[in-house]
């Protein structure tokens, strides 16, 4: 009876936090079928009518598909590299006999961790002009795959380090050599781990609005958090719209996660229990 009654008791204790979570996401949706009077008059009911005008609008007047496509092709451009990058920093840290230059490395990659992106704002900004990429794709592409960088190292790292060397040597007995390895045996093996930091970089640089704000001034190139805010003034609060483009935003991520949460959270295990 205890072990039942304890049993229940967690689950209450998940379903109200599951329910405080979830209130924001369906309160935005529900809005998202509503004109403004409805939106003020009635901000917890439900819409008279479910309509998708609002998503209409955000596609036609908005041209939201074009920061879609923007926010689509940044985020996974940077963090595609960033994992390709990552990888071989890894194989770099735990494979090769270096130890003394090892420790610097993690300690640089450990440093950059505790730092705030923001507190680089102004640093990155003077680096990207002087780099003649300010207002370009990758005035995000460069600064997203540099943040994403260090804690993909420790979380492929953590998996490499369970991986027997054995393998590594007979595939050098087979002739191949360092990429070969890298790409034939490594990756491979590591790919569960590599779709978790895949992932988790992709919805963070897709979310990403300061520096998405700052280094781009074209309205062709905003991506979708920056689009969002700046829908406020051009739909004249029409709050409606704005829900709709929200949902819009969110859709994405959640499909992804929806779909794939099972290896994230198998890769993150992986990589923290066997390392």
């Amino acid at each position: 009876m205890k072990r039942n009654a304890s049993g229940i008791f967690r689950h209450l204790i998940l379903l109200v936090y599951l329910l405080i979570v979830l209130y924001p996401l369906l309160f935005i949706l529900n809005s998202s079928f509503k004109n403004n009077s409805e939106v003020f008059l009635n901000p917890w009911g439900f819409p008279k009518k479910f309509e998708l005008d609002n998503y209409i609008d955000a596609f036609t007047s908005s041209n939201i598909g074009i920061y879609f496509v923007n926010s689509l092709y940044v985020s996974t451009i940077s963090t595609t590299v960033a994992i390709l990058l990552a990888t071989s920093i890894a194989y770099a840290l735990t494979r090769m006999n270096f130890s003394k230059v090892s420790k610097i490395v993690y300690g640089i990659l450990l440093l950059s961790l505790l730092i705030s992106p923001a507190s680089l704002l102004i640093p990155l900004y003077i680096m990207i002009k002087n780099m003649g990429i300010y207002n370009t794709p990758l005035a995000l592409i460069v600064p997203y795959t540099a943040f994403g960088i260090p804690l993909s190292v420790f979380v492929i790292a953590a998996f490499l380090k369970s991986i027997p060397r054995e393998l590594e040597e007979a595939g050098i007995m087979d002739g191949l050599r360092v990429y070969g390895l890298l790409s034939r045996i490594i990756m491979p093996l590591t790919m569960p781990t590599l779709v978790t930091v895949f992932i988790l970089n992709f919805m963070g640089h897709w979310n990403e609005f300061i520096m998405a704000n700052l280094f781009l001034s074209s309205t062709n190139l905003r991506t979708l958090p920056v689009a969002v805010v700046s829908f406020m003034d051009k739909f004249q609060m029409n709050y409606g719209a704005l829900t709709a483009s929200v949902m819009i935003s969110v859709v994405p991520v959640i499909a992804i996660y929806s779909v794939l949460q099972r290896q994230i959270i198998q890769g993150v295990t992986a990589g923290s229990v066997k390392g």
